[in-house]
């Protein structure tokens, strides 16, 4: 039987392709590549589905072979194997049976828009890698676009040109407070920082969250840029009354639990719409909860290879995102938040490739 290593190196000389060609299409450097293929390095997930992408390969069984390469290195010739293996694959079939579950749960729509998401990914993932002027031009039009859209779901009355002068250029805009020239500026950065969290395949914890909030408000409220709130809030227009501030840990808590718990299991569209819900509900901070709960979202989604989600800001968008908040929070229905969601990962991928040419 082939190793994962080798079913990569036959299907790269089919194609007549050097480790430089398949690195140039994968983003995966070919020393790693060469390590891959004689099995002396094991590759990422992200590594698999890459590979699988640029050689065409069929993606369920290349990713068990990789995953039975990757559990007999572990566990070897070790006397318990078998039984080690008969244990793990009874956590895997109640781990797959949850999962089940909760799709068996979703409406049909919303599965309809998942299995979308899913087939723009593919797609998306198929146009890399881009070159390197390609890819700058369109992180900073999609971190301005983003930027703007966020900010003026909280009444930032920057226009798109204005931010991108402030963001990129440095300019101060007359007639704008300096809190929303802040805005802008921080806001670009929480980008750049997910960007870097990314790369560095850091997962979401409590430190992330605050440091996001700390880069929301940071000049703006530096006393409570990055902490839990310490006093009761109102959200305005809102009949959702959020929890004492005394309750705010052991919340944030079950949302971190939540994510433990889920992450493997819900689809990822499905777990950034859950994750940023659950967050904006709790409303940690004093302010700027929906700007850290969208980017952790998107943080979400980056991490599993999507592209950044952006929520419109304009009146009708607002209203829609508002309604679907309040709805979950209020009758304890998340369908149409859910959707919202899906829908904004959607017009993103498709928005992205279609900036591909």
């Amino acid at each position: 039987m082939k190793t994962f290593g080798e079913i990569i190196r036959s299907a790269r000389e089919q194609f007549a392709w050097t480790l430089s060609d398949l690195s140039m299409r994968t983003g995966i450097d070919s020393a790693i590549l060469s390590k891959i293929e004689r099995s002396e390095r094991t590759a990422t997930r992200k590594n698999v589905i890459d590979l699988c992408v640029a050689l065409s390969l069929p993606m369920e069984s290349t990713l068990s072979h990789w995953l039975s390469d990757k559990i007999l290195r572990d566990i070897g010739c070790d006397t318990i194997a078998l039984e080690a293996l008969m244990v793990a694959e009874g956590k895997v079939k109640y781990r797959l049976s949850q999962r089940h579950a909760h799709a068996e749960g979703l409406s049909e729509e919303i599965k309809l828009k998942l299995a979308e998401c899913d087939e723009l990914l593919v797609k998306w993932k198929s146009n890399r890698p881009l070159d390197i002027g390609q890819i700058r031009k369109m992180e900073e039009y999609f971190s301005v676009n983003y930027t703007y859209e966020s900010n003026r779901i909280e009444g930032n009355t920057l226009t798109m040109q204005e931010t991108h002068l402030v963001v990129n250029q440095g300019i101060t805009i007359g007639g704008k407070s300096m809190r929303e020239h802040l805005e802008a500026i921080n806001h670009s950065e929480a980008i750049d920082y997910l960007y870097d969290l990314v790369a560095r395949r850091v997962d979401f914890n409590e430190r992330v969250l605050k440091e996001l909030h700390h880069l929301v408000l940071k000049g703006i409220d530096r006393e409570n840029a990055g902490k839990y709130r310490s006093v009761p809030v109102r959200i305005g227009g809102s009949s959702f009354v959020p929890a004492q501030p005394y309750l705010v840990p052991k919340l944030m808590e079950d949302v971190f639990i939540f994510y433990a718990e889920n992450r493997d299991i819900m689809h990822p569209v499905v777990l950034a719409a859950e994750m940023h819900e659950r967050i904006v509900t709790v409303h940690p901070f004093i302010d700027g909860n929906g700007r850290t709960s969208r980017l952790v979202m998107n943080l979400i989604l980056l991490s599993h290879g999507y592209t950044i989600a952006n929520v419109k800001g304009d009146n009708a968008s607002r209203l829609r995102y508002y309604t679907a908040l309040e709805k979950c929070q209020t009758a304890h229905d998340k369908s149409a938040f859910t959707q919202l969601i899906a829908e904004a990962t959607i017009d993103s991928l498709k928005e992205h490739l279609q900036m591909c040419g």
